[in-house]
């Protein structure tokens, strides 16, 4: 089973009542003012792009930066009537941004996937004036849970999530502790819970079928009782949740 397009996947994730929940609430939060520049480290297909413009209005700017050339075309057609955001190629670990130019910052869902978090975050340190506002948002992996009458493969399928599929699975809970290490002050600390009730959506956001099927071939579970877990999650109610924490700090 192939993982799918990363941008559809983030554009989805964003889509959904959660997704749009903490995302209008890291931004409320961020207190992004017009005339600010802002930053979106990992913008990925520039989702949250055009609210930030929005609220930067006529006289800020707004930087989106990615590395995956895909992404980055998906985020210059959705900002290509939007004068005031710039997006650039580069690396969260060694961002494309003058030293103290940078207002406002986020970094959503990145942290996890890179290869130093601490590393991002001396960047968003480095580029961010005295005063500024950072906002960080990660899941907690470890805290995944899927119902299902076996319940002892649905803790084989977190452990596997958390010690296999993702690098930093547990990096949400860490948040906090990174910030402060990076020389940020911890203004606030949140925690959002999706709940999944549809298993389709539930399979595509977290990998349940994929991912299921990888432990397997790992073998870290045995193929008929694997499958027969996966089977069973589309008999009757379905239920899956995770903790996704958000972070916002000052300069």
């Amino acid at each position: 089973m192939s993982r799918p397009d990363q941008a559809d996947y983030m554009l989805r994730a964003a889509a959904t009542d959660v997704g749009r929940l903490y995302k209008r609430q890291l931004v409320d939060l961020l207190d992004v003012r017009e005339g600010h520049t802002v930053l979106d480290a990992g913008c990925g297909p520039g989702t949250d792009l055009p609210t930030l413009a929005e609220r930067v209005g006529a006289t800020g700017t707004v930087v989106g930066v990615d590395r995956d050339p895909a992404m980055l075309a998906q985020a210059r057609e959705r900002t290509r009537e939007l004068p005031r955001v710039e997006i650039r190629e580069g690396d969260v670990l060694d961002l494309p941004v003058d030293r103290g130019t940078v207002d406002r910052a986020k970094i959503d869902r990145v942290l996890m996937h890179v290869d130093d978090p601490a590393a991002a975050l001396a960047q968003l340190h480095r580029v961010t004036r005295p005063g500024a506002r950072v906002g960080l948002a990660e899941p907690d992996w470890d805290t995944l849970v899927v119902d299902a009458e076996d319940l002892e493969t649905s803790r084989v399928f977190t452990r596997y999530t958390t010690a296999h599929v993702v690098r930093h699975a547990t990096v949400g809970r860490s948040l906090a502790r990174l910030a402060e290490r990076a020389g940020f002050g911890v203004e606030a600390v949140l925690a959002h819970t999706p709940v999944f009730r549809d298993v389709e959506e539930a399979d595509h956001t977290l990998g349940l079928g994929r991912n299921m099927e990888a432990a397997i071939a790992a073998g870290h579970v045995g193929p008929e009782r694997g499958r027969r877990w996966f089977a069973s999650l589309s008999q009757g109610a379905f239920f899956a949740s995770f903790t996704l924490v958000t972070v916002v700090c000052s300069r």
